[in-house]
């Protein structure tokens, strides 16, 4: 039946309510997600994201771009030679005003697109270095200007400045100052540019400089600060912030006193747009200078203490040592250190090399590998000379050189007494059955000796028989057998630990004793004299000190003091006792007195003094090596400076390393007196006496 058109109208109504109800529930449906959204939303904007939000607005209304600080001077102990410094240069810059990057040039039209302006002004800019620049200087082409201004932001923001030249010419200088217009947003600025001593003083141990870019990822000091500058991130000081072009120390002093020598970054606070560009310069806060630092290091001492060992090399090559020539013997080790004070007058690891190579913080590839066998310091660490075939490292054997301790131990642990006679008949026996054999140098056979006398006849049967075999029988039925007392005996005198010095890097010693493989009775053998421990010529230094001053192990000191630019002490280093040793009297005379070796090389020096040869045996790639090592200190009482040196494949140590012994105590002696006057003022005071006399 078909509905009446009153019907039909009623229904149509009705579904007609039914969908306006449906879309009024969906409208209100849909504001309240859309408003609980908004609401969600501004809650995360004004307390999640509200704090940092603030922070980058502040942020990107200025900028702080760090000005390089001006690094201080390391000068040595006379306070007169600087043996690190820097100077002003005038460097040009350019602040990229608008942006050049690849991906936006790429969607410009052709008519706007920017690159041709800027490969203009390359062209412009090589054509001026060209003209003004120094003729000997190495040329920058175009294409390496448009590497340098990093339009791709792949090295810097954009509002931070790039370097296209340092040290311009004064012509340079002149020309673009007269022609700022000429090219937007280039600007001359002066930096400072580091400097070596050019008589290479002590090269290894002043260190050199690097980019702070590389050095962030290599050194973990770096590592830190680059962890701690992001960390604190726009709140960081701007004076402490690192550039990624900035020099910083990268070994020897230049990186242990960084945080001294460094000084404080200038800046300048720079306005810029939301796309992160430049809009001018606000304000400048300039640099602070670092401070200045004081080496011990004697330069006239130090540069004949190197020039001793270059001599004593080409010598050694060409002079019967042991019945033959050493012509492998091309590198040699000294450091010469103040018995009282722990101060350093000389370090040297030779060869050495021109440190200026760094002076830009990098070195070329054809430099470096003229410098890589002779840029690291071997008196502190390990270093090779890097030649064909297998050679001994600087860390040797101490060889003969040990005995003194040897005998201290022995009295000290009552192996035997200061009036124990031995009777040497050149040859030890130790082992089961007696299987093992140890003879003196040349077969000798010294005959009856006491302490002293087996130190000064350098017997390593008496050793042998009266340190390593009577140490290993006293301790035998205990777990180590000896070895921890001989250990605890060498660490107490700075063999095999760390000596303290104010370097970088320090090598603690290979503790060949501690080698399960062999006994106990074995590495005790030949351990006692000296063929079972390898350590720095630093650490031997240290040793000798320590025999010199009756047992106090003083911290070895290579900066003196710290002053700020006004010359003001920031900073004074004082002697520091690590550990004191202390035994009886009568056993350090025994021992000092046994240090007595005759030694051609100090014919006719003016004082009596206490010294010890030694020639440590060592097989290298099967091939048993002769190195010569040497300590001594002078005068004998009152003592006031200890000299140890090291000559690898040099042989006999009286004869390879103990004639640069007596030039380094003659430089001393020259300088401040090994008797506390010195040489050079009192050969003036005669020389202007005799002068006035002649008048």
């Amino acid at each position: 039946m078909r509905k009446s058109n009153a019907e039909q109208e009623k229904d149509n109504d009705l579904a007609g309510r039914r969908r306006f109800t449906f879309r009024i529930n969906l409208f209100f449906f849909s504001s309240f997600i859309i408003f609980t959204v908004i609401i969600v939303r501004l809650a995360i904007l004004q307390f999640v994201e509200g704090p940092q939000l603030k922070q980058e607005e502040s942020s990107s209304v200025t900028k702080s771009v760090p000005l390089p600080p001006i690094r201080g001077t390391i000068y040595d102990a006379s306070g007169t030679a600087k043996l690190a410094y820097s100077t002003p240069v005038q460097s040009l810059y350019i602040t990229l005003t608008k942006n050049y990057s690849k991906q936006l040039e790429d969607q410009r039209k052709p008519e706007q697109k920017l690159m041709p302006e800027m490969q203009a002004m390359a062209a412009k800019l090589e054509a001026a270095f060209n003209k003004y620049g120094n003729p000997n200087a190495e040329k920058l082409t175009a294409s390496q200007i448009i590497d340098e201004m990093d339009l791709n932001y792949t090295k810097s923001n954009g509002f931070t400045p790039r370097r296209l030249k340092m040290d311009l010419s004064e012509q340079e200088i002149a020309y673009f100052m007269a022609h700022k217009e000429e090219f937007p947003g280039v600007e001359v600025v002066e930096e400072n540019i580091r400097h070596y001593d050019p008589d290479t003083v002590a090269v290894q141990t002043i260190g050199y400089i690097r980019k702070y870019k590389g050095a962030r990822t290599s050194l973990g000091k770096y590592k830190n600060i680059e962890a701690n500058m992001v960390k604190a991130g726009v709140n960081q000081d701007p004076g402490l912030v690192y550039q990624e072009n900035e020099d910083v120390g990268f070994d020897g002093l230049e990186l242990q006193y960084q945080d001294a020598l460094r000084g404080k970054n200038g800046y300048k606070t720079v306005p810029v747009d939301p796309r992160n560009m430049p809009q001018g310069v606000e304000s400048i806060t300039p640099p602070q200078k670092g401070y200045d630092i004081y080496s011990t290091i004697n330069k006239n001492v130090q540069v004949k203490t190197e020039q001793a060992i270059m001599d004593q090399l080409k010598w050694l090559h060409t002079n019967r040592v042991s019945g033959q020539t050493h012509p492998n013997a091309t590198t040699g080790y000294a450091v010469a250190m103040e018995v009282n004070t722990g101060n350093v007058v000389a370090m040297a690891s030779m060869p050495d090399y021109d440190s200026n190579v760094w002076q830009s913080g990098s070195v070329g590839a054809d430099d470096f590998k003229q410098i890589a066998n002779v840029y690291q310091n071997g008196t502190i660490r390990p270093f090779s000379s890097g030649r064909p075939g297998q050679h001994p490292e600087s860390v040797l054997l101490l060889g003969s050189t040990i005995k003194p301790l040897s005998v201290l131990l022995g009295l000290e642990e009552g192996l035997f007494t200061t009036s124990t006679y031995y009777h040497d008949n050149g040859t030890a026996y130790f082992g089961r059955n007696d299987s093992s054999r140890v003879r003196n140098s040349g077969g000798h056979a010294y005959g009856t000796l006491d302490p002293s006398a087996a130190i000064r006849h350098s017997s390593n049967t008496f050793m042998v028989d009266m340190v390593g075999e009577r140490l290993y029988n006293k301790y035998k039925n205990m777990p180590e057998q000896g070895i921890d007392v001989w250990d605890r005996y060498m660490k107490e005198f700075g063999l095999g630990v760390s000596t303290g010095v104010d370097l970088p890097n320090e090598y603690l010693g290979k503790l060949e004793y501690t080698n399960k493989n062999e006994t106990a009775l074995s590495r005790l053998a030949y351990a006692s004299f000296g063929q079972q421990g390898k350590y720095t010529t630093l650490q031997l230094a240290q040793y000798v000190t320590m025999l010199a001053n009756h047992g106090q192990r003083l911290q070895p000191h290579l900066v003196s003091q710290i002053k700020d630019d006004k010359g003001n002490v920031v900073q004074a280093m004082k002697p520091k006792v690590l550990n004191e040793a202390k035994f009886p009297e009568s056993y350090w005379n025994e021992v000092i007195k046994g240090m007595a070796t005759d030694v051609e090389a100090f014919r006719g020096f003016p004082y009596d003094f206490a010294r010890k040869t030694g020639t440590s045996q060592q097989s290298v790639g099967g091939v048993l090596k002769d190195n010569g090592v040497f300590i001594a200190f002078a005068p004998r009482e009152n003592p006031k400076l200890a000299v140890a040196v090291v000559v690898p494949e040099g042989g006999f140590g009286a004869w390879s390393a103990g004639p640069i012994a007596r030039k380094i105590f003659d430089a001393y002696d020259e300088e401040y007196g090994l008797d506390g006057v010195p040489k050079k003022n009192k050969d003036n005071a005669e020389g202007q006496a005799d002068t006035t006399t002649n008048h």
